[in-house]
């Protein structure tokens, strides 16, 4: 243990001897281990931002979707059917459902004339489902059902049609059809990317069918069930069996899985990002490595005096070596740790991480997986990059001290 801590002081001491020599050799060290542990904390905000795209459109892990169909194409009375859902998710005890109504248009009342408009009709928790992101206001409510003017929820290139009204200000929507009235803009959905301009209102399920007495020709609704993933492949046929019992002859109905966790290859594009940016990681890292070894054997070659009067003066073999091998270690290790550091401060930065991944919700704490690939990292190049060295100072006799 003596001898350990005397060649960590000798280490220590020859480190602060060479200042300058040590920070130009380990500036590309400090410079790889914090690309690696970016890469490596990265991976982890991409596989969030990756699942929360995900969770936008096929719902979170796991969501069931349930639909009815008729074997003859013929519509199915979606009121009798909700009756049924409705029971056997309060005996099932479901605490996230959501009605959805796909395949609808309503005609609304713009400044340029009346302009036939995609509409869906959800249910509140459709929203926590889907993890929908709002660019301004708030998603629909339960108790939305009670307004005299029911809120909906706009695509921002339809709130550009209407001139991008602030919300504060209470902007409203005039619809005609079955479903006539003025309905309040409470929210807006930000475009999904360079080009989207669609027009599409979202309103409440019951409060459209307050007004109206049927879904539209066209129109078909479909339910949703956010579960836990470890239950879902339990209660998905029983929940099927449950809903397919006593149905009338004729109609069909479908229990699947919609999230991307169901999907087959659904983490091949997260696995395959991280093994391209880890190998370019761990290529940076060799270089830097590679560049170290040769400076310190070049350093060595300077130091062949010091080591030999050091011999002559008692040091033993394994003294020496672990000296020089553990000056290695110290310096990348201490590089690594500022490598680390500078990454955590830059990434702590919620403005950055956003920036990165624009859209992105929850933004995870930052891995401590990345800090310890790190960590590793600058030790075993610590390692590597002194071990050569050290055999070289084995070599040194006390002769050699005279000649240099």
């Amino acid at each position: 243990m003596t001898g350990i801590l005397g060649a960590l002081a000798d280490a220590w001491a020859e480190i602060r001897v060479h200042k300058l020599r040590v920070l130009l050799s380990l500036i590309g060290i400090a410079v790889s281990v914090a690309a690696l542990t970016g890469v490596v904390a990265l991976s982890e905000y991409q596989r969030q931002f990756q699942t929360e795209q995900s969770d936008r459109f096929g719902g979170r892990a796991a969501t069931l979707v349930v639909g009815i169909t008729a074997e003859d194409g013929t519509p199915v009375d979606p009121d009798a059917f909700d009756e049924r859902f409705t029971r056997a998710a309060e005996r099932f005890g479901f605490s996230h459902t959501a009605r959805i109504a796909q395949g609808m248009v309503v005609p609304v009342q713009l400044p340029d004339g009346i302009v036939d408009v995609n509409s869906r009709l959800i249910d509140p928790l459709y929203s926590q489902i889907h993890r929908e992101q709002l660019l301004e206001g708030r998603w629909l409510r339960d108790d939305d059902v009670e307004a005299l003017s029911p809120p909906v929820v706009i695509t921002e290139a339809l709130w550009d049609r209407i001139g991008r009204v602030p919300l504060p200000q209470h902007p409203t929507l005039t619809l005609a059809g079955p479903a006539g009235g003025t309905y309040q803009v409470v929210g807006v959905v930000p475009r999904q990317g360079l080009g989207d301009e669609e027009l599409r209102v979202d309103i409440l399920y019951d409060a459209y069918r307050a007004r109206v007495d049927a879904l539209p020709e066209g129109a078909w609704p479909q339910y949703e069930i956010w579960l836990d993933t470890a239950q879902v492949d339990e209660i998905a046929p029983v929940l099927a069996m449950d809903l397919r019992a006593g149905l009338p002859e004729g109609q069909i109905v479908s229990v699947s899985r919609s999230d991307w966790a169901a999907q087959p290859g659904a983490l091949d594009a997260q696995a395959t990002f991280e093994m391209v940016t880890g190998g370019i990681a761990a290529v940076i890292l060799a270089l830097g490595a590679l560049s170290l070894i040769n400076i310190q054997l070049v350093a060595m070659r300077q130091r062949v005096r010091e080591i030999g009067v050091r011999r002559a003066f008692g040091a033993t073999s394994g003294r020496v070596f672990f000296s020089v091998l553990l000056e290695s270690l110290v310096a990348t290790t201490v590089a690594g740790l500022v490598g680390i550091a500078i990454v955590v401060a830059v990434l702590r930065s919620e403005w950055v991480v956003t920036s990165l991944f624009y859209g992105i919700q929850d933004i995870p704490p930052f891995p401590m997986r990345a800090a310890f690939v790190g960590l590793a990292a600058s030790i075993v190049v610590g390692a590597v990059a002194g071990f050569i060295p050290a055999l070289v100072a084995l070599r040194v006799k006390v002769i050699d001290a005279i000649r240099f």
